[in-house]
């Protein structure tokens, strides 16, 4: 019978004491956990060892635990120097290069050498735990544990269940990772795992933006970490921080491990830039250029001292048009006719749809028509938005009367969604599709994004708090402008929304 995780006697082995095998040693003895590691690499396991000491020691000299305490935990970890001295542990986590036939031959290995009832986990970030499982006699103790680099600071862990894991394995690895301090999410065995499949919306979007020559990558950013949505990063600027050689290649996988889905699909550029050594940070130059390490962003040009006589605000949408009048009533003339005067600019406030097809369909003249975002408010950064006709004096105007009070406004070229609706519904749809699929539930969803990738809400959380109906009128809008499955609203979305009901709303 297996041993309870809660036990004093419950005893992890690590294979692997490299960055992610060291953290995970790290939080493990903090939770008061004995831990035997291992490494083929000579002297790899005492390096593991002494920066495991070093960060514990430092914990205690930074006041977060008692000496005695840091010296009881460093006391749990020890250097075995042979795959036999796992032979007593209850869980084994491999931590070693991401090669499927090397794991497998080791899966196999330890199955001859740990007790029956022994799980085997692996921290595999892209390989399929069901494939890793399938060189086992007993599959069913095989799962999928994937912690996130730096594993102290990042404070959740995927719990991913093969094919054939048996379910006493995956609640056990839930109380491990409960013990360390840390938050499981449970999902199935598929591409991405949970976080960065839940993740795609946020890069693949971002990109499709900047190669219809929309906005640059700068503004892409800016819109989104500074706009109201409140990413801590931009997408082009995460992908400088994890380089592209890296998040290229994982969007590569995925889009090609999910047969071409649609909703994943990368663009060519990426390659491009793969090519030439723009991965970011690392080698100096990616979407941005770095000095010393440093970000060297475009200087913000000043807003235009120009403001129109008057303003028509378009009421197809009524939330956004009463937003606008609220931010203008006491800084401009707002014509109130049912079409405009002569003298006004008009704006229309569209969800889903370009300032074109916003203009069309108002009845209004497309030369004196821009598009501005209200859909998350417009308290923070704006967003104005043009058509291909728009008159610049009438654009200049209405940026320099929205950048009146000292908010930034960013302008973009037309694009059906603005930029921050069609991300936001892309991470909806991605995560709505998830829950579909039954790969995890809502609240794991939400709890992986999160804690996996920082996001200000995940996105479940996202989806109810701008309101189901309105991404799904977001994504019909865009499906309509390019008639691209990509934009294809899933099932579960847009049943939630045509009943009203929220998108945490599990199946009855």
């Amino acid at each position: 019978m297996a041993v309870d995780p809660a036990s004093p006697d419950y005893c992890i082995g690590i294979i692997g004491a490299g960055t992610m095998g060291r953290g995970i040693a790290q939080i493990a003895v903090g939770g008061g956990i004995k831990i035997k590691l291992y490494d083929g690499f000579e002297g790899a396991a005492r390096s593991g060892h002494e920066f495991v000491s070093r960060m514990v020691n430092r914990s205690a000299e930074k006041g977060n635990i008692t000496q005695e305490e840091a010296v009881a935990a460093i006391a749990r970890l020890e250097i075995i120097d042979s795959l036999e001295g796992l032979a007593g542990v209850n869980l084994v986590i491999e931590a070693v290069i991401e090669d499927l036939d090397i794991k497998k031959e080791l899966f196999a290995k330890l199955e001859k050498i740990v007790a029956p009832d022994c799980i085997l986990a692996s921290n595999t970030s892209s390989l399929s735990v069901t494939a890793i499982a399938a060189g086992c006699e007993n599959p069913g103790r095989v799962a999928g544990y994937h912690f996130f680099n730096p594993v102290p600071l990042l404070k959740v862990v995927e719990v991913i269940a093969g094919v054939l894991t048996d379910g006493w394995v995956c609640d056990a690895l839930d109380k491990v990772a409960r013990r360390c301090g840390h938050e499981p999410v449970r999902t199935q065995d598929s591409p991405g795992f949970l976080v960065n499949h839940a993740g795609r919306g946020f890069y693949t979007e971002g990109l499709r933006i900047a190669q219809e020559g929309i906005a640059s990558f700068s503004d892409i950013d800016d819109v989104l970490r500074d706009g109201a949505a409140g990413f801590r990063m931009g997408p082009f600027e995460l992908m400088d921080t994890t380089g592209l050689d890296v998040s290229g290649v994982v969007m590569e996988s995925i889009y090609q491990q999910f047969y071409e889905e649609p909703r994943f699909r990368p663009v060519a550029f990426t390659r491009q830039r793969m090519a030439a050594g723009l991965f970011g940070r690392k080698s100096g130059r990616g979407y941005y250029v770095y000095e010393d390490n440093r970000k060297i962003a475009p200087d913000p040009k000043p807003a235009p001292d120009a403001r129109p006589d008057s303003v028509w605000i378009d009421p197809a949408v009524p939330d956004g048009r009463a937003s606008l009048v609220a931010l203008l009533k006491d800084r401009i003339e707002i014509d109130d006719g049912a079409k405009p005067g002569a003298r006004s600019v008009c704006i229309v406030t569209p969800l889903g749809k370009d300032a074109t097809t916003a203009a069309l369909d108002a009845g209004i003249e497309a030369e004196r028509t821009v598009a501005v975002d209200t859909l998350l408010g417009l308290d923070k950064r704006r967003t104005l938005m043009t058509t291909p006709v728009t008159d610049p004096d009438l654009r200049d105007q209405v940026h320099g009367l929205l950048a009146s009070d000292g908010v930034p406004v960013t302008v973009i070229h037309d694009s059906p969604g603005f930029i921050a609706q069609r991300v936001i519904a892309a991470i909806v749809n991605i995560g709505c599709e998830i829950a579909q699929q039954g790969i995890a539930t809502p609240d794991d969803i939400n709890k992986a994004v999160r804690l996996g990738l920082n996001y200000p809400k995940g996105p479940i959380e996202f989806g109810d708090s701008v309101g189901p109906a309105r991404i799904l009128t977001i994504l019909q809008g865009l499906h309509d402008a390019y008639l691209d499955p990509r934009y294809r609203p899933s099932v579960w979305l847009s049943r939630r929304a045509r009943l009203g009901v929220t998108l945490d709303t599990p199946e009855g």
